[in-house]
């Protein structure tokens, strides 16, 4: 039952996705493979998916470790967008002065930082005043974006016309993977990826196999009892926001270090709402997660392509795509959760029998 609703949400997306691309005038089998398959017909293709894939994986277990614990951060949009801000304050400030080896991880040390805080006063206003974490968050978004508004001005380079920061020196850039790899070839993916797995490794140890995990779930399934049993519920939920902040801010590492090599004006480019598409269709797990981060990197890929391809097909179609896996794996769920326990419990009873 946990794998069965996403793979039914996904099949189910496939069918009104054909319907929608017959709509337009489009081959539905042509369509679907240009969005879905042609991503991992070679390997530039696979390895560009990876690398969108990346930062939404990061996304995604900051706000699986939320979902985890009951709490509902909306606010990754924002979170990413300070995080990119803090990697890029401290780039902007070292970036001149050491290498690369101290350069990065320093970056992503701001940016998990910058994300931290960003995250922590929403988490404070739910565990201490009692505020709603999805209006705190959801509104932290806002606030977000016309900070990043006013604080880009102070960045711009002289003379120059662009809403960016100047372009960061050589040792911010992350370091590609073909150069330890070979066989990849001229692929663009970056360490950002092993950064996502590395992730994706510590999450799963740590959610179930470290007394603070079993905390998180405890508060999750049940708060007044894990408040009986001894936990901490406003601790848990302030912890519980400083790692999904973090987290989020880790994305903005790929986007601006890994890809335009300078801070630019809205650069999460709705990231922060992909990834509760992921966390919900990866059902919280590690494996889940990843699957769907690469799920959607794809989708992201073909979704170009495939404008590039059939004019009739606007580019904004993989959004829609998105709007329907959210719209099946989330609140549609229990339209068919029931009837696939009743199958299962058939099937049982048939086996005993």
């Amino acid at each position: 039952m946990q794998w069965g609703s996403p793979l039914i949400a996904v099949a189910v997306t496939f069918l009104v996705g054909a319907a929608a691309f017959a709509a337009m005038g489009e081959p539905p089998l042509a369509a679907l493979h240009a969005l879905f398959v042609a991503p991992l017909s070679d390997l530039n293709g696979v390895a560009e998916l990876l690398l969108k894939a990346s930062p939404l994986c990061l996304i995604a277990l900051g706000l699986a470790v939320g979902f985890r614990s009951n709490i509902w951060d909306i606010g990754a949009e924002g979170q990413m967008y300070i995080g990119g801000l803090g990697l890029t304050w401290a780039v902007l400030a070292l970036d001149a002065h050491l290498p690369g080896i101290l350069m990065i991880p320093l970056a992503m040390i701001g940016a998990a930082v910058f994300g931290a805080l960003w995250a922590f006063i929403p988490g404070y206003l739910q565990a201490k005043r009692g505020s709603h974490v999805v209006v705190t968050t959801i509104m932290f978004n806002f606030i977000a974006a016309n900070v990043m508004n006013w604080l880009i001005l102070k960045l711009i380079p002289e003379g120059q016309q662009n809403p960016a920061s100047r372009v960061f020196a050589d040792s911010a850039a992350l370091p590609l993977l073909n150069k330890a790899l070979p066989f990849l070839g001229d692929a663009p993916l970056n360490i950002s990826f092993l950064l996502a797995i590395v992730a994706l490794v510590i999450y799963g140890v740590v959610v179930w196999r470290s007394s603070w995990g079993y905390q998180l779930r405890a508060t999750g399934l049940n708060a007044h009892a894990a408040h009986y049993a001894g936990v901490k519920i406003s601790r848990t939920i302030i912890v519980t926001m400083l790692v999904s902040g973090a987290l989020a801010g880790l994305g903005a590492v790929n986007s601006v270090m890994g890809s335009t090599h300078y801070l630019s004006l809205n650069f999460p480019a709705g990231a922060g709402f992909v990834g509760i598409a992921i966390a919900l269709m990866g059902r919280q797990h590690p494996v889940g997660i990843f699957l769907s981060s690469v799920l959607f990197g794809a989708l992201i890929q073909g979704g170009f392509d495939l404008s590039l391809e059939k004019p009739n097909i606007p580019q904004e179609t993989f959004i829609f795509i998105q709007g329907l896996i959210i719209l099946f794996c989330g609140a549609m769920e229990n339209f068919y959760a029931p009837a696939i326990l009743k199958l299962i419990n058939v099937t049982r009873s048939t086996k005993e029998a």
